[in-house]
């Protein structure tokens, strides 16, 4: 039977009844006191991050957690649509299973899909992403020298904060995890 000492990041383990992946743990023995195990555990389907305290040596339930490549083909009423790369069949996932993910996807763009058996447990898209800038108002020469930001509407269809001097059709670089601009890519 798994235990405590069986933890190392990114373990997927079962609490409460959800999914958890280990993000961090430290083993304690507090003088006198019993030992225990210090961890930051993350939500799979919300990605809520907790800290928990198990006894040492208490056992878990490990879970396994397949994960595969799929390419982002589209989207349409009934979800968005996946294609396997090794097989090429196609997987139709639910928005709430995105949630604020789908903002990023582009046509062709590969994620991979976390399962737990045949149930879809996660998604993960890149950390960063390249995306074009579709709309936003023009950038007045010198506005590179201060440090404001404007709102401008990307080609996925989501709205992020860019500097001053970023005009349509210059392509940005963006963190899917907080939706903030990076970089500005030079084509």
């Amino acid at each position: 039977m798994p235990t405590t000492s069986d933890f190392r990041p990114g373990l997927v383990i079962k609490y409460n009844g959800e999914l958890w992946t280990v993000a961090d743990f430290q083993h304690v023995n507090p003088g006198n006191w019993r030992a225990f195990v210090r961890t930051k555990l993350k939500n799979l389907k919300n990605g809520k991050v907790v800290e928990n305290r198990f006894r040492a040596g208490e056992a878990i339930d490990i879970v396994r957690i397949e994960r595969k490549e799929f390419q982002f083909l589209y989207h349409d009423s009934s979800g968005y649509v996946f294609m396997d790369k090794d097989s090429f069949e196609q997987l139709t996932v639910d928005e709430e299973e995105l949630e604020d993910k789908a903002h990023f996807l582009k046509e062709a763009e590969s994620v991979d899909i976390l399962f737990n058996g045949t149930d879809v447990t996660g998604i993960e898209i890149p950390i960063t992403v390249e995306l074009k800038v579709v709309q936003t108002v023009p950038g007045v020469r010198g506005d590179s020298a201060t440090a404001g930001t404007k709102p401008a509407k990307i080609e996925t269809g989501a709205t992020v904060n860019v500097p001053l001097f970023i005009n349509e059709g210059d392509i940005v670089k963006i963190d899917t995890r907080t939706g903030d601009y990076i970089e500005r890519v030079k084509s």
